[in-house]
């Protein structure tokens, strides 16, 4: 049995396909309200603030997968997510199952250095410190050797569907209604971003790989780093759109940050925008010469399509 914490996020609905597709029979989604990915999937309603409920919710479990999320409340990050995966982790450890937690970047340097999996830790922001927090105790857990533990780690993530990110709410989302895209901060840094169905191929790899255990990993991305400026006009051009878009800058996004909560919340990424953010990937590479990442252009082509499938309010389908 393999278990998703934290399963209706985008990432966990992904690694539920590719565990049951290509790894195991048995899948296993946990979450408050979980919903079935597989028609074989096995769904338990668990609270990962409640140890007891945790602890129910993994047994029998081989590998157990970290995926949960939390809205962007700082206040609720740091009250939250500690508690979330020391439960996780201690459930794990009665359990003696194998532990995979999957890592965002808010804890590496916001600047333009290559980003390895041995880049020492510099949070920015009271996020960037409770992912600091969190990936140091998942570390410690590594250390002790009591279970199986590993860290798969990416950077932004994009994708198709309703995937939650910068790149899709300002560019993706506003060319599918026909609106003129934004760029946060600068148009002219490169940008390193992950496929989420990358994303969810790699983590069950790691997760049913022995000897991946015992180590940090960054998931596999596209050798190609584009700036927004060049990422805009290739998928203006798939979309069938004028390459035209707007910056917004980082004066306009702390004035905007007066009057919304929401954007307060995302303040703290900012210098990351500012900069080139370049993550390396090479080491999973070399462990997995034949895992095949996915183009960005083939990436936009696939969105493109998904929208073109989709009929409209009148029931004709989209063109």
């Amino acid at each position: 049995m393999q278990t998703v914490l934290g399963a209706n996020g985008q990432i966990a609905t992904e690694l539920a396909r590719e565990l049951r597709s290509n790894c195991t029979s048995e899948v296993r989604l946990v979450s408050r309200h979980p919903r079935r990915v597989n028609e074989t999937d096995s769904l338990v309603s668990a609270n990962l603030l409640d140890a007891r409920q945790t602890l129910e919710a993994v047994k029998g479990s081989g590998v157990v997968y970290f995926t949960a999320g939390l809205p962007p409340d700082t206040e609720l990050w740091e009250r939250q997510f500690p508690v979330m995966l020391w439960n996780a982790l201690d459930a794990c450890r009665a359990e003696g199952a194998g532990f995979a937690y999957f890592d965002n970047t808010y804890m590496y340097p916001q600047d333009d250095r290559l980003q390895a999996e041995e880049t020492p830790f510099a949070p920015v922001g009271r996020k960037g410190k409770v992912r600091a927090a969190m990936a140091l105790m998942v570390l410690e857990e590594m250390a002790g050797g009591e279970i199986p533990v590993l860290i798969g780690r990416a950077p932004e993530f994009y994708g198709p569907g309703k995937t939650q990110s910068f790149t899709n709410v300002l560019v993706i989302d506003r060319l599918k209604a026909g609106r003129k895209p934004r760029v946060p901060v600068r148009d002219d840094t490169r940008r390193t971003l992950i496929w989420t169905p990358d994303a969810r191929r790699a983590l069950a790899a790691l997760g049913n790989t022995p000897n991946a255990f015992g180590q940090t990993s960054h998931l596999p991305c596209c050798d190609d780093r584009p700036t927004y400026q060049e990422f805009v006009a290739m998928a203006s051009r798939i979309f069938g759109r004028e390459p035209s878009y707007s910056v917004i800058g980082k004066w306009t996004l702390a004035a905007a940050g007066l009057f919304s909560k929401q954007v307060r919340e995302i303040g703290e990424l900012l210098p990351r925008y500012q900069r080139d953010n370049l993550f390396d990937s090479a080491k999973f590479k070399r462990r997995f010469p034949g895992f095949e990442t996915t183009t960005y252009r083939r990436e936009l082509e696939m969105i493109h399509r998904e929208i073109a499938a989709v009929p409209d309010v009148a029931g004709r389908v989209a063109r």
